[in-house]
């Protein structure tokens, strides 16, 4: 089983990182970009008999900070 994770910071959390890029596009010429947000892709290579629910856990207990990090699961 495989499993691909989106982490991204919530919204209304600061993201310096994505505006530093937002700042370097602008710099380079794509002015039309208004907001970047960055954030991770964690795919994941499991044991057969892994569940959704164990990813969710994964998540809850690792791969994301929940107090300022939303994640997505999708089974590949």
């Amino acid at each position: 089983m495989k499993a691909r994770v989106h982490v991204m910071l919530k919204n209304g959390v600061l993201d310096p990182q994505g505006e530093a890029v937002r700042h370097a596009l602008g710099a380079m010429g794509f002015d039309k970009v208004n907001g970047v947000r960055q954030g991770k892709v964690i795919d994941l290579s499991l044991a057969e008999g892994s569940s959704e629910a164990d990813v969710t856990d994964m998540c809850e207990k690792l791969l994301a900070n929940t107090v300022i990090e939303s994640y997505s699961i999708e089974i590949l």
